[in-house]
């Protein structure tokens, strides 16, 4: 299987459809997926579902394509730094399906497993529990938590080698690897890849078998919030 393509548009090429759901890596604006977010606002695709932890700033990751409306509802669950993204949702224009951070890992993990659902404690008592199935296991109530399977999934990792194995560099980790796994097809943009057999195994914290097309190009690594101190003076 061919899996190295030669930018984000052609890794996208045959796989981008109005009205899908795609599983988006990242953390805040670590390890977001930049340059296939790019893409698919290039390509104009409409009436995308997202789910990622979050719906990135205003000029930048997800941001661009509220920008451009091309996303009709969200399954995050952090919201803030993004004011096109609270414009839109008040005024009804976008959908938004709340999940605490843990569940939606959760839900993308469960997904790559292959498991339809599961049981938590999280959001029980609260409006995440509204809805949703009840039941005790030894004396506690749980809820039950469906798990995502997305038409298609984009990450962002730092190394590669040729077959797909991925490695992430810390904070980029904490979303990317359930989100890839959730995708029935999954496209990966790296900052390197390296020739078959240069990973550690050990060191490999995605297999290659969920990597399905992947490219290799340069990143802003835009910081999402800075904070300095003055300077102080004698």
């Amino acid at each position: 299987m061919k899996k190295i393509y030669g930018s984000a548009s052609e890794a996208l090429d045959g796989v981008l459809r109005e009205g899908m759901l795609i599983a988006a890596g990242g953390f805040g604006l670590c390890g977001i997926p930049e340059l296939l977010l790019q893409a698919i606002k290039d390509a104009g695709t409409k009436d995308l579902t997202f789910a990622s932890n979050n719906a990135g700033v205003d000029d930048f990751g997800i941001g661009i394509l509220l920008q451009t409306r091309q996303v009709k509802k969200m399954i995050s669950s952090y919201v803030g730094e993004n004011a096109e993204f609270m414009r839109q949702y008040l005024s009804g224009e976008l959908e938004l399906e709340f999940n605490p951070q843990g569940t939606l890992a959760e839900r993308m993990r469960a997904g790559g497993c292959g498991i339809p659902g599961f049981y938590t404690k999280t959001g029980v008592g609260t409006v995440i529990a509204e809805g949703k199935e009840h039941k005790d296991f030894g004396g506690e109530t749980y809820i039950l938590e469906e798990g995502i399977f997305a038409d298609l999934s984009i990450v962002k990792a730092w190394k590669a080698d040729e077959t797909g194995n991925l490695i992430f560099r810390k904070t980029a980790r904490n979303f990317n690897p359930p989100a890839a796994m959730c995708g029935r097809v999954c496209v990966a943009e790296v900052e390197e890849i390296v020739p078959l057999g240069s990973l550690d195994p050990d060191g490999i914290h995605l297999p290659g078998i969920y990597v399905h097309r992947l490219i290799q190009g340069t990143h802003e690594k835009r910081i999402e919030q800075r904070t300095v101190r003055q300077k102080e003076t004698a």
